[in-house]
């Protein structure tokens, strides 16, 4: 026998919404005062927090992705935890990533409950991850909803470091960070912080195995990325390429060792792992820290930076970069691997963004050269790349006089940029339009490794 449908409810006739208009609505909440907030988050378990509005200057570039993801964002409050030092420490990377992993999802447990909390009291409220997952449909793009570290530094919790990290006054660099996005007016600023925790030992420079902070401050962002972050995001990639591209098992075996691969699948079943952060390892700022440094300076050397230093291990490097030349003259007892790059563009914009964080010092030292390019794709990208004795300039527009001028459609530009296609082809088909001096064209390629 078939049943009859029940009638159906218009939404004023509700019982559910009758009985809530009956109800006096609550109204706005209070603001919070800053320290009230503070309050909350250290009973969730953060170790110390703050909060910035989403407007303040310095986090202009935060505010269209927090305000896509949660778009009544007002305030951001960061909230930091520790790590053990000594677990981060460790030569054995096994501890120290453990140690990275377990802190790590605290933080995204803890920054719940403050949710949770602003949630009971009538504000909105998200968390985003502090590491992963990530909006990977916007790779190799920002991925990131928002920057914990930029926030944390706006919000007067440390300043960062030499490392590209934050150090925080007293935990110094043992910290991980994450973000509680809200709705709720913080009423109230921390005090600006006084001096910089850093401490200009540049013990940072000294154990990076492939050289990524120079002793000038500059950071090379691809030697960090292609080593330290092997396995996270475009690893998998060149993982996955080398089986497609191997013809049997004997060839894999090659080009993806079984170390490697083991490695690889230990990271995909327990969280990604770091193959350094020892630039974090070394560093004795912060109050916690700085009292054994300074007490025992040659202990600390010989207890924490000697072992990373003399350790045996694989360095991730793209052959012909600053950081392979780096390997093999200060650390000639670690072995090299070389990999293809892994900051490749996907779009004109991509490549033009792309190209600081891959441009490589050492090949670009002793001449210059102003480069135009033209590449077509919905309508003109332009832009003018001028390299100058070790320095990179990129400014949108075609700016002064050129040298060379490239113009060619973005997808026959990155695939000749991805060694796809030969540049000889593209110029003979007609695909690539060149004028001016080529052989500049050579030295801006080998400024940009593959």
């Amino acid at each position: 026998m078939q049943q009859s449908k029940p009638p159906r409810v218009r939404l004023e006739d509700h019982p559910t919404a009758q009985r809530l208009r009956s109800q006096v609505s609550p109204g706005p909440p209070p603001p919070l005062t800053l320290e009230e907030l503070r309050t909350l988050c250290l009973e969730a378990g953060a170790e110390d927090a703050g909060a910035v509005p989403l407007e303040h200057p310095e986090l202009l570039e935060e505010v269209g992705p927090v305000r896509q993801a949660f778009p009544a964002a007002r305030t951001l409050v960061p909230i930091v935890l520790r790590m053990h030092a000594e677990d981060v420490r460790s030569p054995s990377r096994s501890v120290a990533n453990l140690e990275f992993h377990r802190t790590g999802h605290q933080v995204d447990e803890i920054a719940h409950r403050i949710v949770l909390a602003l949630t009971a009291r009538g504000h909105r409220a998200i968390n985003p991850a502090m590491a992963f997952p990530m909006e990977m449909a916007n790779f190799p793009g920002r991925t990131w909803v928002v920057s914990h570290k930029r926030v944390a530094v706006a919000a007067q919790l440390g300043k960062m470091g030499l490392h590209r990290s934050v150090i925080h006054p007293r935990f110094g660099s043992f910290i991980l960070l994450g973000t509680v996005i809200t709705d709720a007016v913080v009423e109230g600023a921390a005090a600006p912080l006084s001096y910089d925790p850093c401490v200009s030992c540049k013990l940072c420079v000294a154990a990076c195995p492939v050289g990524a902070i120079e002793p000038d401050g500059t950071f090379r962002f691809s030697a960090c990325y292609d080593h330290n972050y092997r396995e996270f995001m475009t690893g998998f990639g060149d993982a996955m390429e080398a089986v497609a591209e191997s013809k049997d098992r004997h060839q894999l075996r090659e080009r993806l060792p079984i170390a490697e691969s083991a490695s690889l699948w230990q990271s995909l079943a327990y969280g990604p792992n770091y193959k350094a952060a020892y630039c974090l390892a070394v560093c004795p700022a912060g109050e916690d820290h700085l009292g054994p440094f300074l007490r025992d300076r040659p202990k600390h050397l010989a207890e924490v930076v000697d072992p990373l230093l003399a350790r045996t291990e694989e360095v991730y490097v793209v052959p012909g970069s600053d950081a392979e030349a780096h390997v093999k003259k200060r650390f000639p007892h670690k072995r090299v691997r070389p990999i293809r790059s892994s900051l490749r563009a996907t779009s004109a914009r991509g490549f033009f963004r792309a190209l600081p964080l891959v441009f490589q010092r050492g090949p670009a030292r002793g001449w210059r050269g102003v480069f135009h390019f033209v590449l077509q794709e919905v309508g003109a990208v332009e832009f003018t790349v001028c390299i100058d004795d070790g320095a990179l300039e990129t400014k949108p527009g075609l700016i002064g006089e050129a040298d060379v001028v490239v113009r060619a459609e973005t997808k026959t530009w990155l695939e000749i940029v991805q060694q796809k296609r030969s540049p000889v082809w593209a110029v003979v088909t007609g695909r690539l339009k060149l004028e001016g001096d080529r052989k500049l064209l050579d030295k801006f390629a080998a400024c940009f490794p593959r």
